[in-house]
């Protein structure tokens, strides 16, 4: 961290406002209404995704010169916020096109990235991102795919487990072994790998808690055979685009996560205005505005953590390690705490599927485990620490 007395770390601008004006606006009239039943049926939210291209939406985070809309990550944060305030799943088109596609941002050559951004910009294609595997989700050293190279090709074997938006994206980023004797952790290099690519399959769709409206698969490559230019940056810098990649999308979560707790504390307070008891409205008790107090104050904490957290992004600051694992943390644990505190102010009601806070209690908890479990997040905080 920097320790700067500094307060000017981010600012919302008419322009910043404006844009939460317009997302709000598509969220509620054309996601929110599709949100229980993507839930329910566990189906991809294709009228979210239409709606989100149509507006520029879909990957914000994208330069002019690929033919994106070149939002800030702050704006990128905000377009998330306020997607998942609506639903969860569709947050995630936003989330994960910026998590798949940030290494080929920080680490391809011109040409890859001249090649796959563009369509993704234009909503033509999707981008997803496969880092862990069965036996390496936190510790990503340990993977097992493997990548050897054979002429002007690279031959895939492996797997990847958890993938979001799996079998629905076009691109995928893979993270796999291409020198099984080299130093572990420099031995890992980084590619693009394509949906019609041969050899290259999935899983079947993951039964889950949450989320259910975006798929999480399994990749699998039986001798996937993909131009050796595909790959991103040098042979044995995967890892470490990788990780650089977590230090700005862990922000994206944390907003995810503020919009989630967000959506929860709306319709809580909606409803606790409403619901009648002992001949007054519930929210007249002293009790319940402690808790909803609580709620409110822990979210606007959470929300302050991801903007700052963003403008960190931005400006690609030294301390981003911190400001990312952190947000990403505090909003996660806020948001679990928010939504299971609005299903508690809705009593019995909460607890059943005619009210949609018992949704985003299940959906929230996962922004405490992707993208870095809240315990790596806290070991990323502490080694920061010892660093200075």
């Amino acid at each position: 961290m920097t320790g700067n007395t500094d307060f000017d770390l981010f600012k919302i601008s008419e322009d910043h406002e404006a844009l939460r004006e317009a997302v709000r606006a598509v969220a509620d009239d054309k996601i929110a209404p599709h949100a229980a039943e993507v839930d329910e049926k566990s189906e991809f939210p294709q009228a979210a995704l239409d709606a989100l291209v149509a507006s520029d939406f879909h990957a914000p985070h994208i330069a002019e010169e690929y033919d994106g809309v070149g939002a800030d990550a702050l704006a990128t944060c905000i377009v998330i916020e306020e997607v998942a305030r609506a639903c969860a799943s569709s947050s995630l088109i936003p989330a994960v096109n910026k998590l798949g596609s940030m290494p080929v941002i920080l680490g391809a050559s011109d040409e890859v990235k001249a090649k796959y951004l563009p369509p993704v910009a234009k909503g033509e294609a999707m981008f997803s991102y496969g880092l862990s595997e069965r036996e390496a989700g936190s510790d990503t050293a340990s993977m097992k795919c493997k990548a050897k190279k054979d002429g002007d090709f690279y031959v895939l074997n492996g797997q990847k487990s958890w993938i979001t938006n799996a079998g629905v994206s076009q691109f995928y980023t893979v993270l796999a072994v291409t020198d099984p004797d080299g130093e572990r952790g420099r031995n890992i290099s980084a590619f693009v790998v394509e949906k019609d690519d041969e050899g290259f399959g999935f899983g079947e769709p993951e039964r889950k808690l949450g989320i259910k409206g975006s798929p999480t698969r399994e990749l699998h490559f039986d001798s996937c055979r993909i131009p050796a230019d595909r790959i991103i940056g040098q042979e044995g810098e995967g890892l470490k685009i990788a990780l650089r990649t977590l230090d700005h999308t862990r922000v994206t979560i944390g907003a995810q996560a503020v919009g989630i707790a967000q959506g929860a504390l709306d319709y809580a307070l909606g409803y606790v205005k409403e619901r009648k008891q002992f001949g007054k409205a519930i929210a007249e008790f002293q009790g319940l505005q402690f808790m909803l107090g609580d709620m409110a104050m822990k979210l606007e904490a959470a929300r302050q953590m991801v903007y700052v957290a963003a403008a960190k992004s931005e400006r690609g600051d030294a301390d981003l390690p911190f400001f990312g694992a952190a947000a990403k943390c505090f909003a996660s644990d806020v948001a679990m705490e928010v939504t299971t505190d609005a299903v508690q102010l809705l009593g019995g009601a909460g607890y059943v599927k005619d009210h949609p806070v018992e949704r985003m209690m299940r959906d929230a908890k996962i922004t405490q485990i992707y993208e870095g479990t809240n315990q790596i997040q806290r070991m990323v905080m502490a080694r920061q620490l010892l660093k200075r």
